[in-house]
């Protein structure tokens, strides 16, 4: 038997495998393609060299407006190498060169409905001389998707969907969009037109694409870079170009499994983003697998990707649980089994998810038996002001990110036979959203065999939400391609 520990809570719950367990860590069992040994010089290069349009010094000059579009804290890093901090100081002195004022350039943090980044955070982001240069002037901001006074509204994309986004972003001489490129169930990539589409937008325009609509779609699940999802952010994105009147200048870095800079693409998200995805796949698709797995079992930590309770926040749980099946269909039997620790101690961090406590409590009543039932309500609970301030003032996710995460949470109803949650405190929260509960690994893998048979094959991931994912392939599998634009 093999004996693997995995995340739950602040802590470790080990669990004991048969030795026919596949075990798979990222940048680990598969090693990541090699990083940048000079990330500056490669960025320095990328932004010297843009692909699909100008260089810097030649769109602007005494008297221009510079905004730069940064992600939060959510992903990318907070090395002294890490891409934010090696790129916007790159970027800074190009604007400087061309002539642009510091005063006339602004740093805004691109957090969409996630919570503002706190000032300690935003200087984790930038390190501290950036921070120290340009705060003092409030020349460093998170973008605020309720406040009318800067935002414009600039109608409907070409697949019709409302777009509202930074009036700053808008108005500026050059909007400079500093991203990531890592694998991401939403969309297959981050970066490139998807972190204008979802950052510095509206929750309306982020309604168009992150709902059962669109996340129910055969071309959802399995992950994909050519999805729905991907084309309404693409055209979102260019909807925003064409009412400015300029492209937006793209500094995308593609990141291992530590954050670490594999390539540095700029330009036009148009041009470069297909040439940031050749690069990626390299290390995010992964072709592993020799036979197909029966059961997908993993640990989930109180705090991750969206910040602490994401593994004690039952519609979060649900999630990032379907958040796997997304990145690992390709790997798992229809009608899969996961299997799940997770202290689920009904920690929802009301402070930072102000919404997800009613909304849970919504779910359980008014003969709401799936969580698509409750698409109903993303526009009523989207305006409550209550919720609205918090997520203004109060550091607090905007209410309409429940509705996003509802919609990927039903993915694993969808997919899977069983969901177990192993250890919950609480367990009561992880039936609520049609999860099973078991007090042991053991015992819940006892009770799988009802769905797979005495021997399963098992599909074992330690660490999969304290490491960048990747999105696992069977061996025979090709790589998806990627049609790169050529113009003439």
């Amino acid at each position: 038997m093999k004996r693997i520990a995995f995340e739950y809570g602040e802590g470790l719950l080990e669990a004991e495998l048969p030795d026919s367990a596949a075990v798979y860590v990222p940048g680990e069992t598969v090693p990541d393609p090699p990083c940048l040994a000079d990330p500056e010089a490669a960025t320095r290069a990328s932004i010297e060299n843009p692909l699909g349009m100008q260089p810097i010094p030649e769109l602007v000059g005494a008297g221009s407006r510079v905004v730069i579009v940064f992600p939060d804290k959510v992903k990318g890093g907070f090395q002294a190498t890490s891409h934010r901090r090696t790129a916007i100081p790159i970027l800074i002195e190009e604007c400087l060169r061309a002539g642009v004022q510091e005063a006339d350039i602004k740093l805004i943090c691109s957090n969409g409905l996630h919570r503002k980044n706190t000032e300690s955070e935003l200087r984790a982001i930038l390190g501290d001389a950036v921070y120290d240069r340009f705060m003092p002037n409030r020349q460093i901001v998170n973008h605020d998707s309720e406040d009318w006074d800067n935002l414009v509204d600039l109608g409907y994309d070409a697949m019709g969907d409302r777009v509202i986004m930074n009036k700053e972003v808008f108005e500026a001489d050059l909007a400079v969009c500093v991203g990531h490129v890592l694998g991401n169930p939403y969309g297959g990539y981050s970066g490139g037109y998807k972190h204008v589409a979802t950052g510095i937008t509206h929750w309306q325009s982020i309604a168009s694409h992150h709902n059962p609509d669109v996340m129910h779609r055969p071309d959802f699940t399995t992950v994909s870079h050519t999805s729905t999802m991907r084309r309404k952010f693409d055209a979102i994105g260019q909807h925003m170009e064409s009412c400015m009147g300029r492209k937006f200048f793209t500094c995308d870095a593609v990141l291992d499994t530590q954050a670490r800079q594999i390539a540095v693409f700029s330009g036009w998200a148009r041009d470069m983003q297909p040439q940031s995805w050749l690069a990626a796949n390299q290390r995010t698709f992964v072709p592993w697998a020799k036979e197909k797995f029966d059961i997908m079992v993993f640990g989930m930590p109180q705090s991750f990707h969206y910040g602490n309770g994401h593994g004690t926040n039952p519609i979060l749980m649900l999630q990032a649980i379907a958040a796997n099946i997304i990145r690992h269909r390709r790997v798992m039997k229809d009608n899969c089994v996961v299997i799940c620790s997770s202290i689920c101690n009904g920690y929802f961090h009301d402070e930072e998810f102000p919404a997800y406590r009613e909304v849970f409590e919504l779910f359980q009543k008014d003969y709401h038996n799936t969580l698509p039932d409750l698409a109903k309500y993303g526009e009523y609970v989207a305006r409550k002001q209550e919720y609205i301030d918090k997520y203004r003032f109060g550091y607090g996710y905007h209410p309409y990110h429940t509705f996003s995460m509802i919609s990927c949470g039903h993915i694993a109803e969808q997919h899977c036979a069983a969901v177990y949650i192993v250890g919950a405190y609480e367990p009561g929260y992880a039936r609520a959203m049609g999860m099973k509960t078991r007090a042991t690994f053991a015992e819940a893998l006892v009770d799988a065999g009802r769905y797979t048979g005495s021997d399963p094959k098992i599909l074992a991931l330690p660490r999969t939400f304290k490491t960048a994912s990747v999105h696992l392939m069977m061996a025979d599998e090709t790589v998806p391609s990627v049609e790169v634009p050529h113009h003439d």
